[in-house]
């Protein structure tokens, strides 16, 4: 299978490598990919990392291929790349898969090619996208779509998924697996674009009392965090402990520990423990309680959630 992957000057550099790691790992494993590296023009082009890379062809040269992926760049949503669009169109009329890395997917709206489809793109450019081009279903929190023949992804690193999806969907779970194993990286990454851990996008708060008081909640999550437990513990009345949670970190006290008991859940399932077992370790208690927190924070039941972890298909947009 021809896969060809376009470059261009500004392009992110790891829209272009993820993808090529992929296919190439796939190919050295055992799959049947034949790797092209072009740009509108030919020749060397300039990342908006700075490194030069050398392509073996001009788009025009491409005769036809079976993949064709377009990267992305931080200019592309506000500035067109001469020659790209009307190159990818061309491309796209005898390839038999489209798909965009990142803000990649701005060059397949222009070209028409999402209209009247579902499409992602990276979360700080979902916005613009939508109202750019109103005829594409953007889907801001997901990691990648596939609609069809076309597929895009969200930013930089949901190349690699992207990447493996096709890989699954070409040559099947098992060396798709064996790919993702060999990059220690997640066969289907949990969640959406959304997916930062608690702890790493909760604010370190200055007040002393309060930082003691998450750091026990992330300690053990499953522990008795009931507002009078985690106030008699801090020493402070309810109400106090209550206003150091609203100036401090932004959220109520109920509302973080149900957060990081989410968090402690997803581990749990990704491991490979029951959805009760995980309800019950994670402190969420029920399956039902585990389900409705699933459904607020992530928009996916448990158990299609631990189903991720055995393809990359499940779940998938």
């Amino acid at each position: 299978m021809d896969i060809v992957i376009v470059a261009y000057d500004g392009v992110r550099l790891m829209d272009v490598t993820a993808p090529l790691e992929v296919f190439s790992t796939a190919s050295r494993l055992g799959g049947s990919y034949r790797l092209t590296l072009c740009s509108p023009g030919g020749g060397a082009v300039t990342t908006s990392a700075g490194t030069r890379l050398l392509t073996d062809a001009a788009l025009a040269d491409v005769r036809a291929a079976h993949t064709v992926v377009v990267p992305g760049s931080p200019d592309l949503p506000v500035r067109p790349v001469p020659g790209l669009v009307e190159g990818v169109t061309a491309l796209a009329d005898v390839s038999r898969r489209v798909a965009s890395v990142c803000t990649g997917a701005f060059a397949l709206a222009e070209a028409g090619l999402l209209d009247g489809r579902r499409a992602t793109t990276h979360w700080r450019h979902a916005e613009a996208l939508a109202r750019r081009h109103p005829a594409v279903a953007v889907e801001p929190d997901a990691i990648y779509v596939r609609d069809g023949r076309l597929m895009t992804s969200a930013g930089v690193t949901a190349g690699i998924d992207l990447a493996l999806a096709m890989v699954e969907q070409d040559e099947g779970p098992g060396l798709a697996r064996e790919v993702a194993r060999d990059l220690v990286v997640f066969l289907q990454r949990p969640g959406g674009q959304s997916q930062f851990s608690v702890a790493s996008r909760t604010p370190r708060p200055r007040h002393d009392v309060l930082r003691a008081v998450l750091d026990g909640i992330a300690a053990d999550p499953a522990a008795d965090h009931s507002l009078p437990a985690m106030a008699g513990r801090a020493g402070v009345s309810v109400r106090h402990l209550t206003r150091l949670f609203r100036d401090g970190v932004d959220t109520t006290p109920a509302a973080h520990v149900e957060a990081l008991r989410v968090e402690a859940a997803q581990a749990l399932l990704e491991s490979g423990e029951t959805v009760t077992g995980a309800a019950r370790r994670s402190g969420l208690g029920s399956d039902e309680s585990l389900r409705r927190a699933f459904l607020r924070h992530l928009g996916v039941t448990p158990s299609a959630y631990r189903a991720r972890f055995r393809s990359t298909v499940a779940g998938v947009p």
